[in-house]
Protein backbone atom coordinates (compact mmCIF):
# COMPACT_ATOMS: atom_id res chain seq x y z
CA UNK A 1 0.00 0.00 0.00
CA UNK A 2 1.29 3.57 -0.96
CA UNK A 3 1.49 6.01 1.86
CA UNK A 4 0.78 9.64 1.66
CA UNK A 5 4.51 10.09 2.94
CA UNK A 6 6.02 7.92 -0.03
CA UNK A 7 4.41 10.09 -2.55
CA UNK A 8 5.54 13.45 -1.01
CA UNK A 9 9.29 11.49 -1.08
CA UNK A 10 8.70 11.03 -4.43
CA UNK A 11 7.86 14.39 -5.24
CA UNK A 12 11.25 15.82 -3.40
CA UNK A 13 13.11 13.68 -6.02
CA UNK A 14 10.78 14.52 -9.24
CA UNK A 15 9.98 17.75 -8.95
CA UNK A 16 14.05 19.05 -8.93
CA UNK A 17 14.84 16.36 -11.70
CA UNK A 18 12.23 17.34 -14.10
CA UNK A 19 13.28 20.78 -13.54
CA UNK A 20 15.95 20.48 -14.49
CA UNK A 21 15.43 17.90 -17.58
CA UNK A 22 12.52 20.51 -18.60
CA UNK A 23 15.10 23.48 -18.30
CA UNK A 24 17.62 21.83 -20.54
CA UNK A 25 15.18 21.22 -23.38
CA UNK A 26 13.48 24.32 -23.41
CA UNK A 27 17.12 25.36 -23.52
CA UNK A 28 17.61 23.54 -26.63
CA UNK A 29 13.85 24.71 -27.64
CA UNK A 30 14.27 28.02 -27.68
CA UNK A 31 17.48 28.62 -29.15
CA UNK A 32 15.89 26.40 -32.06
CA UNK A 33 13.52 29.38 -32.83
CA UNK A 34 15.37 32.09 -32.03
CA UNK A 35 17.10 30.76 -35.16
CA UNK A 36 14.06 29.75 -37.05
CA UNK A 37 15.16 25.58 -36.86
CA UNK A 38 11.48 24.21 -36.97
CA UNK A 39 11.33 21.85 -33.87
CA UNK A 40 8.89 20.32 -31.87
CA UNK A 41 7.86 20.84 -27.99
CA UNK A 42 10.18 18.96 -26.04
CA UNK A 43 8.85 15.31 -24.75
CA UNK A 44 9.72 13.60 -21.59
CA UNK A 45 10.44 9.94 -22.28
CA UNK A 46 9.03 7.49 -19.22
CA UNK A 47 11.23 4.50 -18.10
CA UNK A 48 10.84 1.72 -15.56
CA UNK A 49 11.07 3.08 -12.09
CA UNK A 50 13.32 0.42 -10.67
CA UNK A 51 15.29 -1.24 -10.04
CA UNK A 52 17.07 1.24 -7.91
CA UNK A 53 18.31 3.86 -8.70
CA UNK A 54 16.55 3.95 -11.81
CA UNK A 55 14.75 7.57 -12.00
CA UNK A 56 11.75 6.55 -14.14
CA UNK A 57 12.43 8.72 -17.08
CA UNK A 58 15.22 8.69 -19.88
CA UNK A 59 15.00 12.54 -19.73
CA UNK A 60 13.24 14.27 -22.87
CA UNK A 61 13.91 15.05 -25.93
CA UNK A 62 12.80 17.61 -29.05
CA UNK A 63 12.43 16.68 -32.79
CA UNK A 64 14.54 18.39 -35.27
CA UNK A 65 12.40 18.89 -38.55
CA UNK A 66 14.71 21.18 -40.22
CA UNK A 67 18.12 21.85 -40.69
CA UNK A 68 20.68 24.10 -39.27
CA UNK A 69 21.24 27.86 -40.94
CA UNK A 70 24.83 27.46 -40.14
CA UNK A 71 27.61 26.33 -37.48
CA UNK A 72 26.92 29.48 -34.85
CA UNK A 73 23.22 27.93 -34.83
CA UNK A 74 24.57 24.59 -34.54
CA UNK A 75 26.42 25.49 -31.69
CA UNK A 76 23.99 27.85 -29.83
CA UNK A 77 21.41 24.85 -30.24
CA UNK A 78 24.18 22.16 -29.11
CA UNK A 79 25.71 24.15 -25.86
CA UNK A 80 22.05 26.11 -24.82
CA UNK A 81 20.43 22.85 -23.39
CA UNK A 82 23.58 21.07 -20.96
CA UNK A 83 24.55 24.94 -19.92
CA UNK A 84 20.95 26.12 -19.07
CA UNK A 85 20.16 22.48 -17.44
CA UNK A 86 23.85 22.71 -15.44
CA UNK A 87 22.72 26.24 -14.15
CA UNK A 88 19.30 24.26 -12.48
CA UNK A 89 21.26 21.12 -11.56
CA UNK A 90 24.35 22.98 -9.62
CA UNK A 91 22.11 24.91 -7.30
CA UNK A 92 19.52 21.94 -6.83
CA UNK A 93 22.46 19.59 -6.18
CA UNK A 94 24.46 22.31 -3.37
CA UNK A 95 20.60 22.14 -1.87
CA UNK A 96 20.57 18.60 -1.42
CA UNK A 97 24.19 18.34 0.22
CA UNK A 98 23.42 20.95 2.67
CA UNK A 99 20.33 18.37 3.60
CA UNK A 100 22.47 15.01 3.47
CA UNK A 101 23.84 13.90 6.50
CA UNK A 102 26.55 12.59 7.03
CA UNK A 103 26.73 9.13 8.61
CA UNK A 104 29.25 6.24 10.24
CA UNK A 105 29.67 3.94 7.82
CA UNK A 106 28.26 0.42 8.10
CA UNK A 107 30.21 -1.62 5.61
CA UNK A 108 26.75 -3.30 4.75
CA UNK A 109 25.31 -3.76 0.96
CA UNK A 110 24.27 0.07 -0.88
CA UNK A 111 25.13 2.13 -3.69
CA UNK A 112 27.77 4.03 -4.34
CA UNK A 113 27.42 6.92 -6.66
CA UNK A 114 30.65 8.11 -8.76
CA UNK A 115 32.23 11.75 -8.11
CA UNK A 116 32.55 13.84 -10.56
CA UNK A 117 35.04 16.76 -10.46
CA UNK A 118 32.28 19.16 -10.06
CA UNK A 119 30.45 16.53 -7.16
CA UNK A 120 33.69 16.57 -5.31
CA UNK A 121 34.01 20.48 -5.36
CA UNK A 122 30.82 20.85 -4.20
CA UNK A 123 30.39 18.18 -2.09
CA UNK A 124 33.95 19.88 -0.13
CA UNK A 125 32.31 23.09 -0.06
CA UNK A 126 28.78 22.02 1.23
CA UNK A 127 29.91 19.93 3.53
CA UNK A 128 33.38 20.07 4.23
CA UNK A 129 36.01 16.99 4.55
CA UNK A 130 34.30 13.84 5.43
CA UNK A 131 35.96 11.78 8.42
CA UNK A 132 37.44 8.60 7.66
CA UNK A 133 34.85 5.65 8.67
CA UNK A 134 31.91 7.58 7.43
CA UNK A 135 29.56 8.20 4.76
CA UNK A 136 27.41 11.07 2.82
CA UNK A 137 23.46 9.59 2.58
CA UNK A 138 22.36 11.94 -0.44
CA UNK A 139 18.74 13.73 0.19
CA UNK A 140 16.31 12.96 -2.58
CA UNK A 141 16.96 16.30 -3.98
CA UNK A 142 20.97 16.08 -3.85
CA UNK A 143 20.41 13.09 -5.72
CA UNK A 144 18.26 14.92 -8.21
CA UNK A 145 20.99 17.18 -8.80
CA UNK A 146 23.82 14.18 -9.44
CA UNK A 147 21.68 12.94 -11.99
CA UNK A 148 20.97 15.76 -13.77
CA UNK A 149 24.75 16.55 -14.11
CA UNK A 150 25.33 12.79 -15.14
CA UNK A 151 22.34 13.29 -17.81
CA UNK A 152 24.29 16.67 -18.52
CA UNK A 153 27.70 15.13 -19.14
CA UNK A 154 26.04 11.83 -21.48
CA UNK A 155 24.36 14.11 -23.44
CA UNK A 156 27.69 16.03 -23.99
CA UNK A 157 29.52 12.80 -25.57
CA UNK A 158 31.27 14.56 -28.85
CA UNK A 159 29.16 12.12 -31.41
CA UNK A 160 26.22 12.42 -33.51
CA UNK A 161 23.27 13.90 -32.48
CA UNK A 162 23.62 14.25 -29.24
CA UNK A 163 24.46 17.33 -27.78
CA UNK A 164 28.72 16.94 -27.83
CA UNK A 165 27.98 16.26 -31.24
CA UNK A 166 26.57 19.43 -32.00
CA UNK A 167 29.04 21.43 -30.04
CA UNK A 168 31.94 19.15 -31.52
CA UNK A 169 30.69 19.60 -35.38
CA UNK A 170 30.25 23.50 -34.68
CA UNK A 171 34.23 23.70 -33.49
CA UNK A 172 35.74 21.18 -35.81
CA UNK A 173 33.61 20.63 -39.03
CA UNK A 174 33.65 17.67 -40.90
CA UNK A 175 37.43 16.95 -39.53
CA UNK A 176 36.33 15.92 -36.77
CA UNK A 177 34.08 12.83 -38.21
CA UNK A 178 37.14 10.95 -38.19
CA UNK A 179 37.65 11.64 -34.27
CA UNK A 180 33.77 10.59 -34.09
CA UNK A 181 33.65 7.39 -35.18
CA UNK A 182 36.54 6.47 -32.62
CA UNK A 183 34.02 7.67 -30.03
CA UNK A 184 31.39 4.27 -29.57
CA UNK A 185 34.96 2.18 -29.66
CA UNK A 186 36.12 4.15 -26.71
CA UNK A 187 32.91 4.00 -24.87
CA UNK A 188 33.69 -0.08 -25.25
CA UNK A 189 36.74 0.64 -23.34
CA UNK A 190 35.04 2.28 -20.81
CA UNK A 191 32.11 -0.35 -20.51
CA UNK A 192 34.63 -2.34 -18.61
CA UNK A 193 34.53 -0.03 -15.33
CA UNK A 194 30.60 0.59 -15.81
CA UNK A 195 28.23 -1.69 -18.18
CA UNK A 196 25.88 0.96 -19.12
CA UNK A 197 28.63 2.19 -21.75
CA UNK A 198 27.82 -0.47 -23.71
CA UNK A 199 24.52 0.26 -24.50
CA UNK A 200 25.60 4.31 -25.55
CA UNK A 201 28.42 2.69 -27.44
CA UNK A 202 25.11 0.13 -28.91
CA UNK A 203 23.33 3.43 -29.69
CA UNK A 204 26.13 5.17 -31.59
CA UNK A 205 26.46 2.11 -33.58
CA UNK A 206 22.94 2.19 -34.11
CA UNK A 207 22.65 5.54 -35.27
CA UNK A 208 25.65 6.88 -36.05
CA UNK A 209 28.47 9.15 -35.33
CA UNK A 210 28.38 11.27 -38.43
CA UNK A 211 26.45 14.89 -38.26
CA UNK A 212 24.96 16.70 -41.19
CA UNK A 213 26.11 19.82 -42.54
CA UNK A 214 24.61 23.20 -41.68
CA UNK A 215 22.55 24.59 -44.88
CA UNK A 216 25.87 27.44 -44.57
CA UNK A 217 28.45 25.22 -43.54
CA UNK A 218 31.41 27.87 -44.65
CA UNK A 219 29.75 30.98 -41.99
CA UNK A 220 32.69 30.43 -39.37
CA UNK A 221 32.29 30.38 -35.61
CA UNK A 222 32.01 33.67 -33.81
CA UNK A 223 34.48 34.41 -30.65
CA UNK A 224 31.49 34.15 -28.48
CA UNK A 225 30.40 31.09 -30.33
CA UNK A 226 33.83 29.38 -29.57
CA UNK A 227 33.39 30.57 -25.89
CA UNK A 228 30.10 28.61 -25.76
CA UNK A 229 31.91 25.43 -27.00
CA UNK A 230 34.93 25.84 -24.49
CA UNK A 231 32.49 26.41 -21.66
CA UNK A 232 30.62 23.45 -22.27
CA UNK A 233 33.83 20.89 -23.11
CA UNK A 234 34.88 21.95 -19.64
CA UNK A 235 31.58 21.13 -18.24
CA UNK A 236 31.86 18.09 -19.55
CA UNK A 237 35.13 17.41 -17.93
CA UNK A 238 33.87 18.70 -14.68
CA UNK A 239 30.56 16.29 -15.13
CA UNK A 240 32.30 13.17 -16.21
CA UNK A 241 32.74 9.67 -13.71
CA UNK A 242 34.30 6.40 -15.47
CA UNK A 243 31.88 4.45 -12.82
CA UNK A 244 28.93 6.11 -11.76
CA UNK A 245 27.12 3.47 -10.07
CA UNK A 246 29.20 1.08 -8.36
CA UNK A 247 27.32 -1.91 -5.79
CA UNK A 248 29.09 -2.62 -2.55
CA UNK A 249 29.20 -5.23 -0.33
CA UNK A 250 26.52 -8.18 -0.90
Amino acid sequence: MVRPADLLLGLVFNVPLLSILGVHEMGHYTAARHHRVDVTPPYFLPFLPFPPPAPGTMGAIIKLKSPFPDRNALMDLGAAGPLAGALVAIPVLIAGLALSEVRRSTGGVGLELGESLLFKLLSKAVLGDVPVGYDVALHPVAYAGWLGLFITMLNLIPAGQLDGGHIAYALFGDRFSKVARLVPYALLLMGLAWIGWYIWAAFLFFLGTRHPKPMFDNVPLTRGRVLLGICSALLYILCFTLNPFRMLGG
